[in-house]
């Protein structure tokens, strides 16, 4: 493949020689940026991202918030807490959250935290930030499709967001939105308008992901520098490029599924309901199945999940290689468990649906291909310990991330083989061993991976450092803390302990966990805590941090650290580099670190 093309300039880009400022020339004249088209409806791909990340914390913030709110209320069911009237009015009237402002709480916290941070925050962010910079191109293969997809999310966060003050208030069937709940309007006050604005939200929010995942595709197939072959680029961008051509496969799926449920909720339409009594009168609707549903949320439903962890494993994968001085262990076997992962997630789905009364002969199948699915999985695991085994290892707060994702990867995945498997599950469904097992492996793991590369290409970001002290007590206090709130949630779950209920105070069986859930309430408080100390860490270290010295700071071979300390519209100034090895020759031949654009001798050893 031919792509000497890519090496020159964009007829519309010119970088001055300090790599800082950039002007367009699209044939009627010279015209200087002003702030609104360099930071507000930016094209360049490092400004969008930083745009995602930013708007992606904002929503950390709210949903956090959310869970901090009914934690409060599952901790203390007993107690009021005036100042909660004060903010929410008539949701928690004399201090005390309301059922149905309860459900609203959970539901919301869930879609904000799976689809508005954990999708957009961190595909948006690191996709945008990385691809065009790892893969030696200019910019993405569609700037402007580029712009639109995070306006494209910033309008599905306003309809999202506005829901939240509605007289109803927002949808609160949980953030499955499983009808026949969600798509009649009487049923419950969050199945009134916070429910249509909900579905309006996700149409743009797939939006977005679609015309994102249709640039990231492009980039890495299309515009990849001179020497720069498939096999050639880091682990990062096999997970982009996997975790892109998962979305642009699985979303569309969830669209047909809101959009059919916003024709049964307004049209008249039957596609999910069929013989329903709402208060004792009959409903007119016939002929539809709430399981078809099921069917279309899950086939995006369990994609998704490796939509999130997926660019945290690239991410990982990187951050130990460079900080570990090593190459990183088995690179064409993580390449393969990432097909594999990205093949085996459109198989799986159903076995979210082993309690709906599907055929156990199916369910066999899903529990198969499920069990098969921690096969590449675990190689990814015994590679990453492999790599940082015997290393040189610098401990800074994006390697600790690193270690602690693959910690909580391991830990959380293990309680995945007990859902997989359909005689378990159908005990355990619904209740807090659920809860506990995916907010460890996919909550916390994916956060996890987002800390390591917000504190590792901040300098990239910023040409600033984060403060390393504040970034190991973040590093500590997260930790420690989520394994605090929900390893114990495991034991509460083989109990029978049910997950979405407000108050356990009428059962005999749940009472003795009261105060077990006092004390996950207080660790969760103290944990948004030590966040928000990360987010002033990330926002004062933007003006005050330490400055990069260096163009490569941390001495990695990969491209983006060949461009200019804080890099302008265009990259690179002048020619982009030539690539010719691979991305991992740490520690080879007597040097610590050999870059992708240097030639490879004669006499050099092959990886």
């Amino acid at each position: 493949m031919n792509q000497e093309s890519n090496n020159t300039v964009r007829p519309e880009v010119h970088v001055t020689h300090d790599g800082h400022h950039v002007e367009h020339d699209h044939g009627h004249g010279h015209h200087k940026e002003t702030f609104i088209t360099k930071y507000i409806f930016s094209q360049d791909h490092k400004t969008i991202a930083k745009q995602f990340l930013i708007s992606g914390m904002i929503w950390a913030v709210v949903g956090g918030l959310m869970s901090v709110l009914f934690r409060l209320q599952l901790g203390y069911p007993d107690q009021s807490f005036e100042i909660l009237e004060t903010f929410f009015g008539r949701w928690a009237e004399g201090g005390q959250i309301k059922p149905e402002f309860y459900y609203a709480l959970i539901t919301m916290h869930g879609t904000i935290l799976v689809f508005f941070v954990l999708t957009g925050g961190l595909s948006g962010t690191f996709a945008n930030l990385l691809i065009p910079l790892q893969v030696g191109a200019r910019d993405m293969a569609s700037p402007l499709m580029n712009m639109l997809s995070y306006w494209f999310f910033f309008i599905a966060s306003v309809i999202m967001m506005s829901s939240l003050f509605v007289q109803t208030g927002p949808a609160s069937g949980g953030w499955t939105s499983y009808p026949p709940l969600s798509a009649l309007g009487q049923a419950s006050e969050g199945s009134k308008v916070g429910m249509d604005l909900w579905l309006l939200s996700m149409a743009m929010f797939i939006v977005s992901s679609l015309l994102g995942g249709l640039n990231y595709i492009a980039t890495i197939l299309n515009m990849r520098t001179k020497g720069m072959s498939m096999t050639r680029m880091p682990l990062t961008m096999w997970a982009l490029f996997f975790t892109a051509i998962l979305g642009v496969l699985s979303f569309p799926v969830l669209l047909s599924g809101a959009i059919l449920l916003l024709f049964d909720r307004n049209l008249g339409t039957s596609f999910y309901l069929s013989d329903i009594y709402v208060k004792g009168q009959i409903m007119p609707n016939e002929g539809g199945s709430a399981i078809l549903y099921q069917h279309l949320f899950w086939f995006l439903g369990h994609p998704e999940v490796y939509i999130i962890i997926l660019p945290a494993m690239g991410l990982v994968s990187e951050v130990m290689s460079v900080n570990a001085r090593k190459p990183i262990f088995g690179y064409m076997a993580m390449v393969g468990s990432l097909f594999a992962i990205a093949i085996l997630a459109f198989l799986v789905w159903a076995h979210h649906m082993f309690v709906s009364g599907m055929s156990p002969f199916l369910g066999s199948f899903f529990v198969l291909l499920t069990l098969l699915i921690a096969i590449p999985s675990a190689i990814k695991v015994f590679n990453w310990i492999t790599t940082i085994w015997r290393g040189n290892l610098r401990l800074n707060p994006q390697m600790l991330f690193a270690i602690g994702f693959v910690s909580m990867f391991i830990s959380g995945g293990l309680t995945g083989i007990f859902l997989g498997n359909s005689t378990i599950d159908i005990h355990i469904h619904d209740t807090y061993f659920v809860i506990a097992h995916f907010h460890i492996v996919m909550g916390v793991a994916a956060f996890f991976g987002m800390f390591c590369g917000v504190y590792h290409w901040f300098p990239k970001m910023y040409g600033r450092y984060m403060n390393s002290t504040l970034g190991y007590i973040h590093f500590w206090g997260t930790l420690i803390g989520a394994y605090l709130i929900f390893w114990p949630m495991h034991y509460m779950g083989l109990a029978g302990v049910p997950r979405r209920y407000m108050d356990f105070r009428g059962w005999t069986s749940f009472n003795q966990f009261g105060e077990l859930n006092k004390f996950i309430s207080i660790v969760t408080i103290v944990v948004f805590a030590v966040q928000l100390l990360f987010i002033f860490n990330f926002f004062y270290s933007i003006w005050k941090g330490r400055k990069v010295r260096s163009m490569n700071p941390y001495g990695a071979n990969t491209l983006e650290w060949t461009t200019p300390i804080r890099p302008g519209h265009g990259n690179w100034v002048g020619e982009i580099p030539e690539v010719h090895r691979w991305a991992y020759d740490y520690s080879k031949d007597g040097r610590e670190f050999i870059p992708q654009t240097e030639p490879v001798s004669p006499n050099e050893t092959k990886h």
